[in-house]
């Protein structure tokens, strides 16, 4: 059996008295959707940050394609940050800059791109998600549909091989929820990263990834497939479930959101 791509490894990390993270095992497949779900303070955002060397574990290890992180050297570890990219709940956007900017902002502190790369990779992601004719605009002039578009474009201008979503949905409609998962999907799709998602929204998320992992006071409880999940017998992930409303055929299956055009 090959290594999965990444692989946490009883990962742990506390906040003084509070153990946030506890013993967390859990493997990532290339190319997959992974979302993690649970109820709120139980870790998953920290888990995300975790993963991306935004804060650093107090034991175990995150190993990427089989090697251990912190047996990298620097180059090897800055290297590996290159390959993944964080879209934060809410965008993250800053409001002094232009679309074009914010999307250019991460080549520009990487370095070593020339003016003329810049430009013709961010033109590049405008044209692909559709924001060419809002390159010029301030995010306080965009709709919160769109500023997710121009955060997923910030995310994939680094062209990342893996891309990790705190929340994306929030603060959306219905609708417009249903479109930034179908935003996803496509474009997970279409240029092929591996998306871990943190999210709130069940079922709909269970549309879109091909794995569910379940987080409860810090360990791993679950991680499956969505079928897995509805029928899984462990009565903490039974409560969470059937706390959701699903919407269910009558051979037993998850029924399909109908699509929905984009933010």
């Amino acid at each position: 059996m090959s290594e999965p791509f990444i692989r946490i490894d009883k990962l742990s990390k506390s906040f003084g008295e509070n153990h946030v993270i506890r013993g967390v095992d859990l493997d990532i497949n290339r190319g997959e959707i992974l979302t993690l779900i649970g109820k709120s303070g139980v870790g998953k955002s920290i888990l995300l940050k975790l993963l991306i060397n935004l804060i650093e574990p107090d034991s175990g290890r995150i190993l990427f394609e089989g090697r251990p992180l912190d047996a990298l050297t620097k180059a090897e570890r800055k290297a590996f940050q290159k390959k993944m990219s964080y879209v934060f709940q809410g965008t993250a956007l800053l409001d002094s800059l232009t679309v074009f900017e914010n999307i250019a902002l991460p080549l520009q502190e990487r370095r070593g791109a020339s003016r003329e790369e810049i430009r013709r990779r961010v033109r590049e992601k405008l044209q692909q998600l559709d924001l060419v004719d809002i390159e010029e605009k301030y995010p306080s002039q965009l709709s919160g549909g769109m500023k997710k578009r121009v955060a997923l474009a910030r995310a994939l201008v680094t062209e990342p091989e893996v891309v990790l979503f705190d929340e994306p949905t929030t603060g959306l409609d219905p609708i417009r929820k249903h479109a930034v998962h179908r935003l996803i999907t496509d474009y997970q799709k279409k240029f092929g990263f591996t998306a871990v998602l943190v999210s709130h929204e069940i079922p709909d998320v269970f549309y879109i990834s091909q794995r569910i992992a379940m987080i409860d006071e810090g360990r791993i409880v679950f991680a499956g497939t969505p079928e897995e999940l509805r029928q899984s017998a462990n009565p903490v992930v039974r409560q969470f479930v059937d706390a959701a409303r699903f919407d269910v055929n009558p051979a037993g299956e998850f029924n399909i959101c109908p699509r929905v055009e984009g933010p």
